[in-house]
């Protein structure tokens, strides 16, 4: 892919098993950019993130992701494609047995981290980045709402994501805790890393403006 750009979609369909859910899809995403994609539930947007990070496969059009073409990335690959990046839910998806430092740890296991030392520093700095560096022996319910999603987008930040999809990471959240998640994630962006978030949160759009997307009609079309 050309330059900065990190996502590069032209003219690409996704399905739903058989169901079109979006057609002839062309857009371009650079690093550190911040962009909001938007619409009502059922048209779209998860479709989406869940195409770039390769949940769904590729029938027609061309996909560009971290480097990888999605058209063509082999199942042993996806891994690799999702190590570049950092995904993060509406519902947290934090393991509840487990402390704040552990539900990290256990990512990076999973992801081949092995040296201990090394472990701990990642985890203390990711941590901090979200402001929850006296949290780590905290178990998930002591946590506030906005306290487990900024968790959940230190896990994300683990393996120095080229890109974070977040996927209405603020629809479980009050209008305060809101507020500081999309702060956080539009600092995020400021680091160099893409950042693509799937909204119905209107409301920040004034305090926080960026580029927009919206998914109508089975489309997907700039709004500004």
């Amino acid at each position: 892919m050309p330059g900065d750009l990190i996502i590069f979609l032209d003219k690409l369909a996704i399905y739903q098993n058989e169901n079109l859910i979006l057609a002839n899809v062309s857009l371009t995403i650079s690093r550190g950019e911040f962009v909001y994609l938007i619409g009502r539930t059922g048209t779209g947007k998860s479709s989406l993130l869940k195409t770039l990070y390769a949940d769904l496969p590729i029938r027609t059009g061309t996909a560009g992701v971290a480097g990888y073409d999605l058209r063509k990335i082999k199942r042993h690959e996806v891994p690799f494609l999702r190590r570049k990046l950092g995904i993060v839910f509406q519902d947290f998806q934090l393991l509840v047995d487990r402390s704040v430092n552990e539900n990290l740890l256990f990512v990076m296991r999973a992801t081949g981290w092995k040296e201990g030392a090394g472990m701990t520093k990642r985890l203390q700095e990711v941590l901090a980045k979200v402001g929850l560096q006296t949290r780590g022996n905290k178990m998930p319910h002591q946590l506030s709402g906005g306290e487990q999603q900024r968790v959940a987008i230190a896990r994300a930040l683990v393996n120095d994501p080229e890109i974070i999809l977040a996927d209405e990471p603020t629809g479980n959240l009050d209008p305060e805790s809101s507020e500081g998640i999309i702060s956080l994630l539009m600092d995020i962006s400021k680091t160099g890393r893409a950042v693509l978030m799937a909204t119905h949160n209107y409301a920040m759009f004034e305090k926080y403006p960026a580029r927009t997307l919206k998914c109508e009609q089975g489309k997907v079309i700039p709004v500004n």
